[in-house]
C-alpha cells in the first residue's frame, strides 16, 4: 500500500510501481475515502486498507516530513515485513524514534530519505528515474546494487547492464543523517541470495558504514565480490557533501578511510563509476 498516494507524487509513485509489476492493493489519504488512483481503492487510514486487503507486505509512506512519523506509527501497528519512507527532511528525533518503533515491531525500514527498491521483472518500491532509464539501467540478472544516493542506484544499475549483466535487485539506503537499514545489514541478505552473484555499491563520506561492512567481509559472514565506489575524496573535515548525512567530523567518516577499510577486508573499490562493469567482468569471468 501507499501512505500518501492521492497527491501528484503519490500517483506519480504508483504508476510507476503498478508498472513494474508490484502488486499494489491500496492506498491511504484520509479524507479520500472511496477514491481511487489507477484502479487502486483509497481509504482514510491503513486499518481499513488491512481490513479490506490484508495481509499486507509492505507500505511506501510519501506524506511530508513532519507527518510522516505520524503514518509510519499508524502502520507499525500491523505485522508489514517493509516500511518505506520515501520521505527527506524528517525531524531527526522523528527518524530516531521510527528507527526504534521498526525494531520493536520487526518491520525492515528504508529510509527516510530512500527513493526504495526495484527486483527488475518483479516489481518495486518507490521510483527509480523515468521510464526510458528503467528499460537500460534495470535488466533482470544477477548483480546487487545498494547505493547511499537515489540517483546514483540508477547511474550504478546502468555501469551493470551496459557491462553485460543485469539486476536482481537495487536498493537506496537513503539520504538522511540516520537510517532505518544500512550496508552492514544488507550484505547478510545478498549472500543468502541465490539469485545474486556480486553486489556493486555506491557510498558516500559521512558515517561508518563502510568500515563495519568491512569487518563483516572480514568475518566470512559476506563472501562474495563487492565493488565500491566511494565519493569524495579529498574533502576537508567539516565538509559537507551531497546529502544531510555526508560530513566528515572528528576524523571519521573520511573517503580515504573507507576506501582502506574495504580493500583491506577484499573489496574491490574502483576510482569511478565507469570502472564498475570492467571490474565485474575482470572478477566474475575468473570465477
Amino acid at each position: 500500500m501507499i501512505q500518501g498516494i492521492t497527491g501528484r507524487f503519490g500517483q506519480f509513485i504508483s504508476r510507476n510501481m503498478l508498472d513494474t509489476g508490484t502488486n499494489l492493493v491500496a492506498g491511504v489519504t484520509p479524507g479520500r475515502r472511496g477514491s481511487k488512483v489507477w484502479d487502486v481503492p483509497v481509504y482514510d487510514t491503513v486499518s481499513e486498507a488491512w481490513k479490506a486487503h490484508g495481509p499486507i507486505d509492505v507500505s511506501v509512506i510519501l506524506v511530508p516530513g513532519p507527518e510522516a512519523k505520524g503514518a509510519l506509527v499508524e502502520a507499525s501497528k500491523f505485522k508489514l515485513d517493509t516500511i518505506l519512507m520515501e520521505v527527506e527532511r524528517v525531524p531527526l528525533q522523528d527518524a530516531l524514534e521510527c528507527i526504534s518503533i521498526c525494531k520493536k515491531a520487526g518491520i525492515r525500514l528504508l529510509g527516510p530519505g530512500s527513493a526504495g527498491m526495484v527486483s527488475p521483472g518483479k516489481g518495486s518500491m518507490g521510483l527509480f528515474g523515468a521510464e526510458e532509464m528503467a528499460k537500460i539501467a534495470f535488466r533482470p540478472g544477477r548483480i546487487g546494487v545498494i547505493s547511499r544516493s537515489g540517483g546514483q542506484t540508477s547511474t550504478l544499475s546502468y555501469n551493470v547492464c551496459k557491462a553485460g549483466y543485469g539486476i536482481s535487485s537495487a536498493i537506496n539506503l537513503g539520504s538522511e543523517p540516520v537510517l532505518g537499514t544500512t550496508l552492514p545489514e544488507l550484505l547478510p541478505l545478498f549472500e543468502e541470495d541465490l539469485e545474486t552473484d556480486a553486489v556493486v555499491y555506491y557510498g558516500e563520506i559521512g558515517g561508518v558504514m563502510e568500515e563495519e561492512a568491512a569487518e563483516l567481509i572480514k568475518e566470512r559472514r559476506f563472501t562474495k565480490p563487492l565493488i565500491a565506489y566511494i565519493a569524495g575524496r579529498g574533502l576537508p573535515s567539516g565538509i559537507r557533501f551531497s546529502h544531510a548525512s555526508a560530513i566528515i567530523e572528528g576524523g571519521k567518516g573520511t573517503a580515504e578511510g573507507k576506501v582502506e577499510a574495504l580493500r583491506s577486508a577484499g573489496a574491490y573499490v574502483v576510482d569511478k563509476p565507469e570502472d564498475i562493469g570492467p571490474t565485474l567482468k575482470r572478477i566474475l569471468n575468473h570465477k
